[in-house]
């Protein structure tokens, strides 16, 4: 989820593809807001004291919520904030937090999606299954930054301040070569009848690589890893997404979805990125970053990384993990459209 993760495999996964599609004008976010609209607290026994990140958006209740994931020296857990316009953020405080009698959440709990209407030019409002709120969840099973081998498990909220974990639904060691070291962030749609959880996951314990594959359900039971995995595969050598193509952000674009996704090059240089797919079993890559680091002092002067949209008045908001130096790990914004 997190990139301290700069361990470079400098053996190329993919070949180079054919000529890749511009990055449609519609989709272009080029106007940052050049601050961090969620800050780390720096507070003591706070769940978010050393960084906030991995952003994800929703408008509930004539609101827009981000729910984002904390770190506290011993691990994540995920917290709630709220805002009217965007720009200026209020801490709701943390939502889901680690369990110390559980397995699996006693270091870590990480909340990465709540199931949302899939179009990208929609308010984003949530639909509820069976009655509430379904999300997904990640966790690492020992204490400190990403330690383990991480599950993937869905959970449920009736009023998205409390929710229910589930056990996990996927595992690293039920899957292919490119995931058995752990899985990270997941996102969850459900379309024409299918639910799909889009995830990243490394290949091996160090000097990784990360890879973004997906599984499909129709009872949210059973999981089933689709065959053409990984969606997103690594890039050739000095391409922007050589090490990682990870932390999926999916949201359907006219016909097609939108992959949104930070690739890591061999320099250690983390930037959003995007792809698109007709059907979820490929996709194609363009070109040009959606956001890149800033200059030396900037928030994003180290990584400018992982991805949530939402349309607000026909402008896009594309929020997303900056670190610098100066500032730490929060979460910053850019926009289709200057800020006034």
């Amino acid at each position: 989820m997190a990139l301290s993760r700069r361990h470079l495999l400098l053996t190329p996964l993919a070949p180079a593809s054919a000529a890749p599609p511009a990055c449609p004008d519609d989709l272009r976010t080029p106007y940052k807001c050049g601050r961090l609209v969620i800050e780390p607290s720096r507070i003591p026994g706070t769940f978010d004291q050393q960084g906030a990140d991995c952003p994800f958006l929703f408008r509930h209740h004539n609101q827009y919520f981000m729910t984002y994931i904390g770190f506290d020296g011993v691990g994540y857990q995920t917290g709630l904030a709220s805002s009217q316009d965007l720009l200026h953020w209020n801490k709701e405080g943390l939502i889901l937090g680690r369990d110390p009698s559980s397995p699996i959440t006693r270091y870590n709990v990480a909340l990465t999606w709540i199931m949302r209407e899939n179009d990208l030019r929609s308010p984003g409002r949530l639909e509820m299954v069976r009655g509430r709120y379904l999300g997904v969840y990640h966790a690492y099973p020992q204490a400190g930054y990403e330690t383990g081998s991480a599950v993937i498990g869905l959970c449920w909220s009736r009023d998205l301040r409390h929710w229910d974990i589930d056990p996990p639904c996927l595992r690293a060691a039920d899957g292919a070569a490119w995931e058995r070291a752990g899985l990270y962030k997941a996102c969850l749609l459900h379309f024409e009848g299918r639910f799909y959880l889009i995830y990243n996951a490394k290949n091996q314990p160090q000097k990784w690589r990360e890879q973004t594959g997906v599984a499909t359900s129709t009872d949210l039971t059973t999981w089933t890893r689709l065959p053409s995995n990984p969606l997103l595969r690594n890039g050739p050598p000095g391409s922007p997404d050589e090490i990682f193509a990870s932390d999926p952000c999916v949201l359907r674009h006219r016909d097609q979805w939108a992959v949104f996704y930070f690739g890591l090059d061999r320099a250690g240089v983390a930037r959003d990125l995007l792809a698109l797919s007709p059907g979820l079993t490929s996709a194609v890559k363009c070109p040009t970053p959606l956001i890149d680091v800033g200059p030396p002092g900037s928030v994003d002067s180290r990584y400018a990384h992982k991805p949530s949209l939402i349309c607000h008045h026909n402008t896009l908001y594309h929020f997303y993990c900056a670190v610098s130096k100066e500032h730490g790990r929060g979460i910053s914004l850019a926009a289709s459209r200057p800020f006034r």
